[in-house]
């Protein structure tokens, strides 16, 4: 019943709880909220200043940990060793090579246009909208009531709030694969299926051409054995050809680093990889609304950009992109409406 950020927080908690003399940390902060981030970090550095535990870390996002940290290894995508020192030299020495080469270099701009914000929705120009929508996970329990929403067509709509606030049970619903347990949802009368203009009432085949969703974990959405075959889910259950479905496929393996992988199981993928290759999958189909749960954590610098700079392409051409995040960055360079959700 905990959402992806409570379970992170758990785990994080239980393993400071045994005061081990060895901390070992992979992705600790990923999926919290800001608040969680700065509770675990000074979490952390109590323990290990009250127990004089060594403390590693594995993380993209740096800038958390790099004053706490005397020593930065840098891995290659090789497995080589880009850097090794402390956080002064390598950061300040060697930073633009590593920004260039993926790491996530405190401070160091990552160089796409930052999207306008839009301050208020019109529901005239809402391609989705909530009536006193109730959103449930069990059935039973309500984790948001009472939401009148409307998310603009065309555009980003970022939904924020802290862990535990039901940011991706309403995602879930806004994208017809949870029902509502009290309320309505609607789409604009041009994405109208043969049961009306709820998505929870649309056919798997609607939905692809007019809703895709990138669920918060990837490998809930795998369905073959090979990345190819994956991205080429969508496209073969729209009847597309051969040709066109090459050609999308490609496009996709290139722009989000996985022409190397085409062949892999998906399930063999790092996290990473697993997020752009469902952020894909979903591109893949083009439906005219994408919603898409934290689609940034376990990235790289180079990853991030692949992805943000996609959906910023997807913007201009017309879809809309609905975003859980508790990336600040996310948040800034898609601009577009805002929907903040109190725990």
């Amino acid at each position: 019943a905990l959402s992806g950020g409570q379970k992170q927080r758990l785990a994080l908690a239980g393993a400071l709880a045994m005061r081990p003399g060895l901390l070992l940390l992979d992705e600790p902060t990923a999926n919290l909220d800001p608040e969680g981030v700065r509770e675990i970090r000074a979490s952390v550095e109590r323990v290990v200043a009250a127990t004089g535990a060594t403390l590693v870390v594995i993380e993209h996002r740096t800038a958390v940990w790099a004053d706490l940290m005397t020593r930065v290894i840098v891995v290659g995508a090789d497995g080589g060793l880009l850097a090794d020192g402390t956080p002064d030299e390598v950061f300040r020495v060697h930073g633009d090579a590593l920004a260039e080469a993926g790491v996530w270099v405190p401070g160091h701009p990552v160089g796409l246009p930052v999207l306008p914000v839009r301050r208020a929705a019109d529901p005239a120009d809402a391609i989705l909208t909530t009536r006193d929508l109730a959103v449930t996970r069990d059935r039973r329990r309500a984790v948001q009531r009472g939401l009148e929403l409307a998310v603009p067509d065309g555009t980003a709509t970022v939904i924020v709030g802290p862990n535990g606030a039901g940011k991706s049970t309403l995602a879930l619903t806004l994208a017809g694969l949870l029902d509502a347990l009290h309320g309505t949802v609607e789409a604009a009368e041009g994405l109208r299926g043969r049961r009306g203009l709820d998505p929870i009432r649309w056919t798997s085949r609607e939905l692809l051409t007019r809703i895709g969703m990138v669920f918060q974990d990837p490998e809930h959405q795998f369905l073959t054995q090979t990345v190819r075959d994956e991205l080429a889910v969508g496209p073969r259950a729209l009847g597309w050809d051969k040709e066109r479905i090459d050609a999308v496929v490609d496009a996709l393996l290139e722009r989000l680093g996985l022409t190397a992988l085409a062949a892999a199981n998906p399930f063999t993928l790092s996290g990473g990889q697993k997020r752009r290759l469902s952020v894909a999958t979903v591109l893949a189909a083009a439906p005219a609304v994408i919603v898409l749960d934290e689609p940034t954590f376990g990235q790289d610098r180079r990853g991030w950009i692949g992805i943000v700079s996609l959906l910023q392409e997807e913007i201009a051409r017309g879809t809309t992109v609905v975003a859980v995040t508790h990336d600040a960055d996310v948040i800034r360079h898609l601009g577009g409406h805002r929907i903040e959700l109190a725990a």
